[in-house]
């Protein structure tokens, strides 16, 4: 017997394997098939979610304001760009695949990392999708029940294949979880395009009585450090999802490439050197 690993004997496989680990740098890689067009989607499909549905509920009650609630946006907003763009310079630094994750071990160690993405994996993330799937089944049975609240457990059961179902397209093809995304976020910006729109009608008809400058800030309920604090809290959780699209670098088709050449210089550590 010879040492090392077993070759096909199959001209054309090996060609095929030969190709194979030259592309992924001799080791086992991620196939590349997420494109510009799929990653933008992921991330406004996941930023578009349903917390800018909900949070503005959220942010306005506890604002106590229009103005201090538009305020709030504006800093949430300005708050979010920074991290995204933090997180844009941690991608191609490091570009590996995982998010907080690889970026938490590769800093602090393996045990920080371990303990991260076990946070992750069993607070964070489920908590997330359950309340994001939960607003879903809420809004699509909501019209099933004009004159009531729709059932909890129809709420929960519908919310339990939503996920079922999409954590299948996701373990079976990357390209079909990215069509399924690219589909939800082309919905979801109708569905904001078509908000934007009727308030356009309505300021058009002259309904702008909050947003002069002398009404504003003209208190519906008395101030609160506590309450401000969880607008923007609020806020923040619509604002979600910026930082998705670092857990799948390695899957990006040419990720610099798009770049012009000085940025690129900028951006890509190889070219660094």
């Amino acid at each position: 017997m010879t040492d090392g690993p077993r070759q096909r004997s199959s001209t054309a496989g090996s060609a095929k394997d030969g190709a194979a680990v030259k592309e992924s740098g001799g080791g086992v890689a991620l196939k590349k098939e997420i494109g510009l067009v799929s990653a933008c989607g992921i991330i406004v499909g996941n930023i578009i979610g349903s917390g800018i549905f909900v949070s503005p509920k959220g942010v306005m009650e506890n604002a106590s304001s229009v103005g201090v609630a538009l305020i709030v946006w504006i800093i949430t907003g300005i708050i979010t760009a920074i991290g995204a763009l933090c997180y844009a310079e941690l991608g191609v630094t490091i570009p590996k695949s995982g998010g907080d994750y690889s970026y938490v071990k590769d800093i602090f160690g393996g045990l920080a990392g371990f303990l991260r993405l076990w946070i992750a994996v069993l607070v964070i993330y489920p908590t997330n999708q359950a309340v994001i799937a939960l607003t879903f089944s809420n809004y699509v049975l909501q019209p099933l029940f004009p004159t009531c609240f729709p059932p909890e457990n129809g709420l929960r059961l519908l919310a339990a294949v939503c996920l079922l179902l999409l954590t299948w397209v996701n373990c079976s093809s990357v390209r079909w979880a990215t069509r399924v995304q690219d589909m939800f976020t082309a919905g979801k910006l109708l569905a904001l395009a078509l908000i934007i729109i009727m308030g356009v009608v309505q300021v058009c008809k002259g309904e702008y009585y909050w947003l002069e400058p002398a009404n504003a800030f003209e208190p519906f309920q008395d101030y609160d450090v506590g309450l401000i604090a969880l607008a923007f809290l609020q806020g923040s959780f619509a604002y979600g999802g910026w930082n998705f699209l670092n857990y799948v670098t390695e899957e990006l088709v040419d990720p610099y490439g798009r770049c012009p050449a000085g940025f690129r210089r900028v951006l890509d550590p190889t070219e660094r050197i």
